[in-house]
């Protein structure tokens, strides 16, 4: 006797792993991340392309989301959260750097101020390039230095084109408000006044990656009293140019630029 079909439809069949690693939670995870990588998805659409049960999508999509590899936007679906972003940063660093050497150097020669380059990490913006003005009076940050991202024109820049919730998250304690980020948005560079530290002044202006997304700050520091209490007016030209420069940098060879801080979304 012949078989008898099925009148179910047969579901999508779950996406297989292409290299199991044998540890169930991780390879679940990734799972999970690799099902967002076509965009934003409801725990439904997890469970159906993973195959997965739905608790387990549920709990593990949850702790994701607490520890940012994953987010929820405004329709509750989830998206690859930021936190990808921080670590694809940290591995384009190298890149990052090679390209800026030159530019700083210009950067300072045109300014006569000390120059650098900030990433942000978590709650923190990292030096990650630096040019020091050679003699004379100068704001000295080192390769390496942390800094807090609620002061200066750098925590500006990085800041200001945030996600609404980390940009809410961004302000409390910062010693700039909304209307400052207003302000860096509509120019495309940031200044500051004695935010960071008594007497001294900067400017910055942000470096984008492949897809326009901000992965660093270049900046400018220095005494007040040569910046000026105008600094933007006399040295945000020659800043936005250099972060052109490396964002032209970046776009032109983006495969080795490793992420440079972006990740797909």
């Amino acid at each position: 006797m012949p078989e008898q079909s099925s009148s179910l439809a047969t579901p999508n069949p779950p996406r297989p792993l292409h290299s199991p690693s044998g540890i169930g939670v991780v390879d679940k995870s990734v799972m999970i991340m690799d099902a967002l990588e076509a965009g934003p998805a409801s725990l439904a659409q997890l469970v159906e392309v993973t195959g997965l049960a739905r608790p387990t999508v549920h709990r593990l999509a949850s702790a994701l989301v607490h520890h940012r590899f994953l987010n929820r936007d405004v329709r509750g679906r989830y998206v690859i959260g930021s936190r990808l972003t921080e670590l694809a940063s940290a591995a384009g660093d190298d890149q990052l750097v090679t390209a800026a050497g030159p530019v700083l150097l210009k950067l300072r020669d045109a300014t006569g101020e000390s120059s650098q380059i900030f990433r942000r990490q978590g709650n923190a913006r990292i030096c990650v390039a630096s040019a020091e003005r050679p003699v004379g009076l100068r704001d000295s940050i080192p390769v390496g230095t942390h800094l807090s991202m609620r002061a200066g024109s750098a925590a500006q820049v990085l800041l200001a084109w945030e996600d609404h919730e980390r940009l809410v998250e961004g302000l409390k304690g910062a010693r700039f408000t909304p209307t400052v980020l207003a302000g860096v948005r509509r120019r495309g560079w940031g200044e500051s006044l004695g935010e960071r530290e008594s007497g001294v002044a900067s400017v910055s202006a942000p470096v984008r990656g492949p897809s326009g997304r901000v992965i660093a700050a270049v900046s400018i520091s220095g005494p007040l009293e040569r910046l000026t209490r105008q600094p933007g007016r006399k040295f945000a030209g020659v800043v936005v140019a250099a972060a052109q420069q490396l964002t032209d940098m970046v776009r032109q060879n983006p495969e080795a630029d490793h992420g440079l801080g972006e990740h797909r979304r």
